[in-house]
């Protein structure tokens, strides 16, 4: 029987499906911090920030359509040990650790704090109450995921995207002001600073982790075999790439151009909510708050439940238990605000994503290098080793020593030490696996 084949309009459907799934937080607030802190040098750094805002993740879901599983699936690939505990990392780190938590922060820096009086704490009271809220609700939506999730999600993000439109819109017709100077190291190396904040959205971890939902998905549609599965994951992705970059670069735009006007933000949250009530007035703060609020709410459902599925699998916890688990964490994470949650989140994200990297790198040459694991052992420990030390050097940890000896290294300054590397490692375990021999019951396996 021969395989159908999808129809335009079903694989666009896919494609906005996959960019819903990635339109969450960190979308809106880390492209307008960016923008006001480059300044005038924001296009060389939004060129940096969408190679892994946009073009990693779009690689990530490839890379699991390729292998047919799941992220353990190609984690395996290393080690089965290896799959587990990587798998584990990369849950935590999307889901109660970061993600979720900044679902909670994101909102109610965009959608309370511009209602506070002056003299109110922005932190205190007011966030604890808040968040006690906004997790209870995900706790509730998340014990029994069902089509009210999808419905939000289908209503809110058209009517974001058309907010946020309106928004730039807005912002060309009578812009705010003109590029400031640069700020920090975005005044010598723009591009790499951009690259590096691309981390922060996280996309490249969720593609990793939903990516088995795009899969999932195409199959319903009764698409089964492998070249097709990839296709059509390569054709949605390009879709979602397109939207999120049409998203990243205007509003960094808007970033770029605020800060005559609103004054320098600390978080892209506060620089978007008060663009809209400079452009737009009060009206433009209501709306934009109660659209990120439910977007976010959205968001957070989905991670959570998306973790507690996980975690159900390898631990001996009922599901229900760990959404309260999760939701209740979470809600203690958001308390620490947006700007320190993000803070803290950096040098975790510096040390785990140059090993996402590598991994989806590896997974489009895992023919070529006949599936050896050497190869990719040979390469994920110098990246392992490289990013350990560049996030201790985020955290503000005294490293000098382990930095002095790694400065050789090409674009070690610039964050991207681990790439050479990577490449080097890569080499050498190929060559040892191949004099040495690997068994082909284990590269068959992966």
């Amino acid at each position: 029987m021969q395989e159908k084949a999808l129809s335009k309009g079903q694989v666009l459907t896919i494609g906005l499906m996959l960019f819903a799934l990635f339109f969450g937080a960190g979308n809106m607030i880390f492209p307008p911090f960016l923008g006001q802190q480059a300044g005038e040098n924001v296009w060389t750094g939004i060129i940096g920030f969408l190679i892994t805002g946009v073009g990693l993740p779009l690689l990530g879901v490839i890379a699991i359509a390729k292998t047919g599983g799941d992220l353990q699936t190609l984690a395996n690939r290393v080690n089965p040990t290896y799959g587990i505990i990587f798998s584990i990392i990369m849950y935590l780190a999307i889901g109660p650790l970061f993600g979720i938590p900044r679902t909670g922060t994101v909102a109610y820096e965009i959608g309370v704090i511009p209602f506070l009086s002056e003299g109110t704490p922005k932190y205190g009271l007011s966030l604890f109450i808040y968040t006690i809220i906004f997790f209870g609700v995900t706790m509730w939506l998340a014990m029994n995921p069902s089509k009210i999730v999808d419905r939000i999600g289908n209503v809110l993000t058209p009517a974001l995207l058309i907010i946020l439109a309106i928004l730039v819109v807005k912002s060309f017709v009578t812009p705010m002001g003109e590029p400031q100077a640069p700020q920090g190291d975005y005044m010598e190396g723009p591009f790499f600073k951009g690259f590096l904040e691309g981390y922060l959205t996280m996309d490249t971890i969720a593609a990793l982790v939903f990516g088995i939902v795009v899969i999932n998905a195409i199959k319903e549609k009764g698409i089964v075999s492998r070249q097709s599965l990839t296709k059509v994951c390569i054709t949605a992705g390009i879709i979602a790439a397109i939207l999120l970059a049409l998203v990243y670069l205007s509003l960094s735009y808007i970033g770029a151009t605020s800060g005559g006007a609103i004054g320098i933000k600390d978080n892209g949250g506060a620089i978007l909510s008060a663009s809209a009530a400079h452009l737009f007035g009060s009206l433009g703060t209501i709306i934009l708050g109660l659209a990120i609020t439910f977007a976010c709410l959205t968001t957070s459902v989905g991670l959570v439940s998306a973790c507690a599925q996980y975690f159900a699998k390898i631990l001996p916890i009922p599901y229900k238990l760990l959404v309260i688990i999760l939701s209740i964490f979470s809600m203690i994470i958001a308390n620490v605000g947006l700007t320190q949650l993000i803070a803290f989140s950096l040098p975790v994200l510096i040390i785990i994503y140059p090993l996402a990297i590598v991994l989806i790198l590896l997974s489009f040459m895992h023919n070529w290098f006949n599936g050896y694991s050497s190869v990719y052992i040979g390469a994920l420990i110098p990246t392992g080793i490289v990013s350990f030390v560049d996030g201790l050097k985020t955290a503000g940890l005294n490293v000098s020593i382990a930095s002095d000896t790694l400065s050789f290294l090409p674009l070690f300054n610039e964050g991207i030490g681990w790439l050479v590397p990577a490449i080097i490692g890569a080499i050498i375990g190929f060559i040892l696996a191949s004099i040495l021999g690997e068994s082909k019951k284990a590269i068959e396996a992966r």
